[in-house]
């Protein structure tokens, strides 16, 4: 069923409740806040709370100003049914390999996915899985976990790190044996020392030829559906990528579609954040993409140390989701729709204000919105 939205004729006259959680004196505590507003000034209030520091719970459609509640011509905003197409999740496998027997695993490559002039460290690692029994397989959007070498500061074996797959089912190669993760090294200042990441750490530094404990794989909440005609929104930011790279593989290259008998028709949009443009990852690829499937691939990236939001800050992905609300809603509204999210857990609190504020506009309430969409299985986040 589509979600219908406010129509134009009404839209200037009604009035909308901004509740915030706003910091009080000393910012040692938060307390909500509303704000009742007409439609001509919600998206200026909320840019304004949002830079203030403030969190907006909820944008709530209210009665028209100066009236009293009456019937209205416009239909109220339509639920997002569980009817809609949902994500394959027969024959996924899942925890063929655990922590106490894990599959030992060749690396076959490492390398550095960034460009000159990039921050940090982030390389692509691939292992053969051949030999495994049962044969360690997977389906795109799922995870596997690797166990560092080595012994924590108590003596005891360190504990897996799960990494999402940057890999579609059949392997960079298309042989159908190897898995490919892209990691960045963590890395944090503490008592004045740089301290790295263990896990991120051991696979930067791994070398071609070396034995590794692979578990896995896991997860369901990040499956494609099968219908060659949905449309997939990708919000993602640094390794995020890594499940989108696989989204976007399986769709448009063209070795992919010949083994997978699997032709996308639908449309597909990536948002990718970064800091710079030398850390934007896979980024030829997917302006290849993009040049090649005009009609079913656009691609946005938001630069936040190179790129200038409306405001005059920084461009972050919450930003380009406030500047293209429009086109995405209208897509949301399509039950065909699924919105894909990964990366830092950082940066869901922005894209919820971001589309809170978009839903608004239109007369909807995201805070309703988005646990319809997660029910219909087509709101999937997998943050870290």
């Amino acid at each position: 069923m589509r979600v219908s939205t406010a129509g134009s004729g009404d839209s200037q006259e009604r009035m909308f409740t901004v509740v915030v959680l706003g910091l009080q004196s000393g910012r040692q505590r938060r307390a909500e806040r509303r704000f009742t507003v007409g439609f001509s000034q919600l998206q200026a209030t909320v840019r304004r709370i949002t830079a203030s520091g403030g969190t907006i719970q909820a944008v709530i459609p209210g009665a028209a100003a100066g009236a009293s509640p009456a019937p209205s011509s416009t239909p109220p905003a339509a639920p997002v049914t569980a009817s809609a197409p949902k994500p394959a999740h027969k024959a996924v496998p899942v925890n063929l390999y655990k922590p106490k027997t894990p599959f030992i695993g060749t690396v076959t490559e490492n390398y550095s996915l960034l460009a000159e002039g990039a921050i940090g460290r982030v390389q692509h690692i691939t292992f053969d899985l051949s030999g495994g029994d049962p044969q360690l397989h997977y389906v795109e959007g799922q995870s596997i976990g690797i166990i560092p070498e080595g012994e924590d500061a108590n003596g005891k074996p360190h504990k897996l790190r799960l990494y999402s797959i940057a890999s579609t089912r059949h392997g960079d190669n298309y042989a159908d044996h190897t898995v490919s993760l892209c990691v960045r090294q963590l890395q944090y200042e503490k008592d004045g020392e740089t301290v790295n990441g263990v896990c991120s750490t051991y696979l930067c530094d791994i070398e071609p030829g070396s034995k590794v404990k692979i578990t896995g794989p896991v997860g369901k909440e990040m499956l494609l559906p099968d219908d060659e005609e949905a449309n997939v929104i990708m919000l993602a930011t640094g390794t995020g990528i890594a499940p989108m790279r696989t989204y976007l593989r399986r769709m448009f290259e063209p070795k992919e579609r010949e083994l997978n008998n699997w032709h996308f028709r639908g449309k597909a949009w990536l948002f990718m954040g970064a800091p710079k443009t030398p850390n934007l990852l896979y980024d030829a690829d997917f302006e290849h993409y993009q040049e090649q499937f005009p009609d079913n691939f656009r691609y946005t990236k938001a630069i936040s140390r190179e790129q200038q939001n409306s405001k005059g800050g920084r461009m972050y992905i919450q930003d380009r989701v406030l500047e293209h609300a429009d086109e995405i809603f209208a897509m949301i509204e399509d039950p065909k729709t699924h919105v894909y999210m990964c990366g830092l857990r950082g940066m869901e609190p922005g894209i919820d204000e971001a589309m809170t504020a978009a839903a608004a506009a239109k007369g909807l309430d995201w805070s309703e919105l988005r646990p319809q969409l997660k029910k219909a299985e087509r709101w999937h986040v997998e943050t870290y």
